[in-house]
């Protein structure tokens, strides 16, 4: 007899970009040209002074344990850079290491969450969140973005949360936002700062698209008074340097905040290499300039595919704000069609044709407040993008082939009409 494994992890959710990825890579082997745009991955090399600086560490055999919070010269670069560019009042005491921004999510949980506590989680949300949350049985308390706010956290949401809750604790903020692309302004995080100073409540901001806003600038909510005390906020080098594959991110906040996670990371995870920490420090110090030259490539592939989008008949997009990704609406051709809108981005990736296909996402793979959206990556070049968006249309008009996919796929029928928000 095999041991039993926990409820929590037969209960456990994934992100869906990665299940999609699976299939999509699966679907190419065997020969279809498939446009991959459900990975928020970046299709361009890592900084210059990031890749010769950690070739330069391997040679130096900078590769054994390092302290767990991170090394100085990292911890010194990363706070420099939020201080220089986003008015966070940080100093290397206030910065600590990890692979990537993902993991502060579950350390973040664990500093400050305890069973029923109720955590407020703005939908669509990036998937990770509710099993970080539920790791510490946690309540999920959710509040949904509408497109007709910009997909803007609501003031009134967070009163509610703070006045009806039975135990509020927390709130995860995702500015930028994935996947609906959408950005709290500095009025909207003034507002929240207000609401929740000198209070029990703690602020996960996460923060991994800082560079990628195309109306106004990121703003943080750490540079909000006395917000280092209650928050903690996530930074990664996979979007902004393309270093995804290097594993590497940052948690700011107060000292004694970043002192209890360093001792989580302390007691899992060890360190963060000290090869890769060189290579990001070097990446902050010296690679602004091949950085925001990748943004503009960024925003330019948003607004090709937003505008492409919002010509085809039944799709409607924002204006670009914020991110690589593109959230429309496609409520009424899943309401013509029958059919959900995850159902309706994976008939676009198996079944609308033999030989080509386009892998994104429906919306409620991000919570159910994103039914009726499709979320769509913008990493790949951008005739690729032209390709997928000259092919939705005709995608679309193959009645025959979406009627068998439906036939073969019931459970992506559409029980009930989409609404407007």
């Amino acid at each position: 007899m095999s041991a039993t494994l926990s409820e929590f992890s037969k209960s456990l959710s994934v992100e869906t970009a990665f299940t999609v990825l699976a299939v999509a890579k699966q679907l190419k082997a065997a020969g279809k040209d498939v446009v991959e745009l459900e990975i928020g991955d970046s299709p361009f090399d890592s900084t210059a002074n990031a890749k010769s600086t950690g070739i330069s560490a391997i040679n130096d055999n900078q590769s054994h344990y390092c302290p767990s919070p991170g090394i100085p010269e990292f911890r010194e670069a990363a706070a420099n850079f939020v201080r220089e560019e986003f008015q966070i009042p940080a100093e290397s005491n206030n910065v600590v290491a990890g692979p990537g921004a993902k993991v502060f999510e579950q350390f973040f949980c664990e500093a400050f969450l305890n069973p029923n506590d109720g955590v407020l989680v703005f939908s669509p949300y990036f998937p990770t969140y509710v099993p970080n949350i539920e790791r510490r049985n946690a309540r999920v308390v959710l509040s949904p973005l509408r497109q007709s706010n910009e997909f803007r956290p609501e003031l009134s949401a967070i009163e509610k949360f703070l006045n009806e809750d039975p135990s509020p604790k927390a709130i995860f903020l995702n500015t930028p936002h994935n996947p609906t692309g959408g950005a709290a302004t500095q009025e909207d995080l003034a507002n929240l700062a207000d609401l929740i100073r000198g209070k029990d409540i703690a602020v996960f901001s996460d923060e991994p698209y800082c560079h990628m806003v195309w109306r106004g600038q990121h703003h943080s909510i750490l540079s909000q008074p006395g917000m280092m005390d209650q928050c903690v906020a996530a930074y990664t080098f996979s979007k902004s340097y393309s270093m995804s594959g290097w594993r590497l991110g940052f948690a700011v906040s107060s000292a004694e905040i970043t002192d209890a996670i360093a001792k989580m990371i302390n007691t899992t995870l060890s360190c963060t290499p000290t090869l890769i920490q060189l290579a990001g420090a070097a990446a902050l110090k010296q690679d602004h300039a091949e950085r925001d030259s990748v943004m503009q490539k960024f925003r330019e592939k948003v607004e090709l595919l937003t505008n492409g989008l919002n010509a085809i008949d039944g799709v409607h997009s924002l204006d670009p704000t914020s991110t690589f990704y593109v959230f429309p609406s496609v409520k009424p051709i899943c309401n013509r069609l029958g059919i959900t809108s995850h159902g309706l981005a994976l008939y676009l990736l198996e079944a609308a044709d033999d030989d080509f296909g386009i892998a994104c996402l429906g919306g409620e793979c991000f919570g159910d407040a994103g039914h009726g959206f499709l979320r769509f990556s913008c990493a790949e070049p951008n005739d690729r993008l032209q390709q997928a968006l000259d092919f939705i249309p005709v995608a679309l008009d193959r009645q025959n082939r979406i009627e068998a996919y439906m036939e073969a796929n019931p459970q992506f029928k559409l029980q009930s009409p989409y609404e407007d928000d």
